[in-house]
């Protein structure tokens, strides 16, 4: 009895090694119950031969990185700069950024005064200027609180050229510029004074379009009526300037008995700005400006050379400024009739 005890306690450590080194290598071993005695039906394998069968059709998939893109626009950029931008032709808006060490190093600088100083938003109006810092029509200050970055500004004043300081007002009066930003123009309320002379229409077809807008077309009869009164108006200079019908160049024109003609004339149209509350004149004649203190003027061009002097006095009469256009003209005409065969 005791040499079977011994055999059958050895059968047993033999098939618990077995069992251990099957599950090192991961797998389970598969047992089958029957009633007389538990059967161990299981391929031994050694653990390499397992792994690389394990492996063998294995595809790991490409781990790939997403992008992270952040939820909110940072709060600052760490830059000094302000922009400023139109918003209608009164207001425009300002909006800026300054660094800490930019703050620190002014700190450092004003000692004492910086304390005392008010953060400014100095408004510059630069029309019709290559602004330098020093030459502005005129300026007017804003203060603004000490955490402010962006401000509304009503110019009052459109058809405007402007720039924008931000700076520190000091007690006695002196404006430290910080940063300066860009210029921006406020269009004009209402219709455009400027005009282009590439688009320039000639009065006969302006008012045969004119005409033709109100019904009178070409080919009706009120529309010739109409063409005629026009070519009549021109040539009698109906149409010329106001006041300046008589300095209109002469025109040549066909004998009567044919039809065909040619006539051809020039304008002169003069346009210029300055304060609303200036006094301007032209060729020694005042004119009215307009509440934006912009003028046009349409003048006849004859031959020769023509000097139009434009003079502007200040409402309190310390400063006047002149510019004198000054433009020539010169008209070739010929003629040429055919035989008839």
């Amino acid at each position: 009895m005791a040499i079977l005890r011994k055999i059958k306690d050895k059968i047993k450590k033999i098939a618990k090694s077995n069992v251990e080194d099957i599950e090192k290598a991961g797998e389970k071993p598969n047992i089958k119950k029957t009633d007389s005695k538990r059967e161990i039906k299981k391929e031994v394998l050694g653990v390499r031969e397992t792994v690389v069968e394990q492996s063998k059709f294995s595809h790991p998939e490409t781990t790939r990185i997403r992008r992270s893109i952040p939820s909110e626009l940072p709060h600052q950029y760490d830059e000094d700069r302000i922009v400023l931008q139109v918003r209608d032709p009164r207001w425009i808006h300002a909006y800026w950024e300054t660094k800490g060490s930019t703050i620190e190093r002014f700190r450092n600088e004003l000692g004492h005064d910086f304390y005392q100083a008010k953060k400014t938003l100095r408004v510059y109006d630069v029309s019709q200027i290559i602004f330098n810092g020093n030459n502005a029509h005129r300026f007017f200050d804003i203060h603004i609180s000490e955490f402010a970055n962006n401000w509304y500004i009503d110019t009052i004043g459109p058809g405007k050229s402007w720039c924008v300081d931000l700076g520190l007002l000091l007690p006695g009066g002196r404006f430290i510029t910080i940063i300066r930003s860009n210029t921006v123009h406020t269009p004009i309320e209402g219709p455009s004074w400027i005009t282009d002379e590439e688009w320039m229409i000639p009065e006969e077809m302006f008012a045969r379009l004119y005409g033709m807008g109100f019904g009178f077309g070409r080919s009706s009869p009120v529309g010739r009526a109409w063409q005629e009164r026009v070519k009549q108006a021109l040539f009698s200079g109906a149409l010329a300037s106001p006041g300046m019908a008589s300095m209109a160049s002469p025109v040549k024109k066909i004998p009567k008995q044919r039809k065909f003609w040619l006539m051809v004339d020039c304008e002169l149209i003069v346009y210029g700005a300055t304060e609303a509350d200036a006094k301007v004149t032209v060729q020694d004649r005042p004119i009215n400006l307009r509440p934006d203190g912009t003028f046009t003027l349409r003048f006849a061009l004859p031959d020769g050379k023509q000097f139009i002097p434009v003079k502007a006095v200040s409402c309190d009469e310390l400063e006047e400024r002149t510019i004198t256009p000054i433009v020539s003209r010169e008209t070739k005409s010929s003629s040429l009739v055919k035989a008839q065969k």
